[in-house]
């Protein structure tokens, strides 16, 4: 029998402030769930500006704890008052000086199911980020939520073909990649690598991105989130590439089955041969 997600991404622009940005997306959050939306994820550091683009030890203050902090509490309460799965890409401060990009996971009972902190992190202009976090240490981990099993991957993970499989390998069936990225530098890719990691590893992807020109940089954040499924199809529409737009759409998960039992990538892997693969 079809089991049917029915799944949204949200997309917006900086507006200038952080509780301002918080209410942006509380609403978001109230408008999917009024469309049926059972799972929602943010973009990435989703309450701030992206920062990356200049080196300034102000922004550490973004930072919290995660899940103690005020705006992981905010979320769980209205997520259990909604009844949805809510991923929430945040600043994460471990302890003072040890700072990550990470996202939070929440479910539809409002109870907070773990984090994962990126992996990769990049230092090219305009994404000054080894500035501000630390390469993450939790491993790709897949939650298993009222949904089923969701994981994240953040913004230049996506790059990485290693942990898009490490996900699949631990049971992801729709996984998520929040992400700040620019029109100039990665738009070509954009409508590239996500489809291709959901080919290769058979699950949805919603890739999520910002959009606008905000004052810290000339970076022009060119939203187009969507999603994709395991045949490399986008799911209805592209999202606008410059106006704040909630993606909502329905993932049928039975064409996971259809698929693997298609190509079987997952049986025909050589892992005996990818040794070389992990030298440094």
């Amino acid at each position: 029998m079809s089991r049917v997600i029915r799944a949204a991404v949200f997309q917006t622009a900086w507006t200038g402030d952080k509780e301002s940005m918080i209410q942006v997306h509380e609403q978001a959050a109230r408008d999917a769930a009024a469309q049926g939306a059972q799972v929602l994820c943010f973009q990435e550091l989703f309450y701030g500006p992206y920062f990356c683009q200049v080196q300034d030890p102000a922004f550490y203050e973004y930072a919290e704890q995660i899940p103690e902090g005020p705006i992981v509490r905010r979320f769980q309460a209205l997520a259990k008052e909604l009844g949805i799965v809510l991923v929430l890409p945040m600043y994460e401060e471990e302890q003072p000086g040890v700072l990550y990009n990470t996202a939070a996971v929440i479910d539809a009972d409002g109870s907070y199911l773990g984090k994962y902190r990126k992996t990769h992190i990049p230092q090219v202009r305009g994404f000054w980020e080894k500035f501000y976090f630390r390469p993450g240490n939790t491993g790709w981990p897949v939650f298993e939520t009222a949904v089923g099993k969701v994981g994240v991957y953040i913004c230049y993970d996506r790059h990485f073909p290693e942990g898009w499989r490490a996900l699949g390998l631990a049971g992801a069936e729709l996984v998520f990649n929040p992400s700040a990225t620019s029109r100039g530098l990665s738009a070509y890719l954009w409508q590239l690598e996500q489809p291709a990691a959901a080919v290769a590893n058979e699950y949805f992807i919603g890739a999520i991105n910002r959009v606008g020109v905000e004052e810290y940089g000339d970076n022009d954040f060119y939203g187009t989130s969507y999603f994709v499924d395991p045949e490399a199809q986008f799911v209805g529409e592209v999202a606008s590439d410059k106006q704040p737009e909630l993606v909502v759409r329905d993932l049928d998960m039975a064409k996971l089955r259809e698929v693997r039992d298609r190509w079987q990538f997952y049986r025909d892997r050589a892992p005996g041969a990818y040794g070389p693969l992990t030298a440094p």
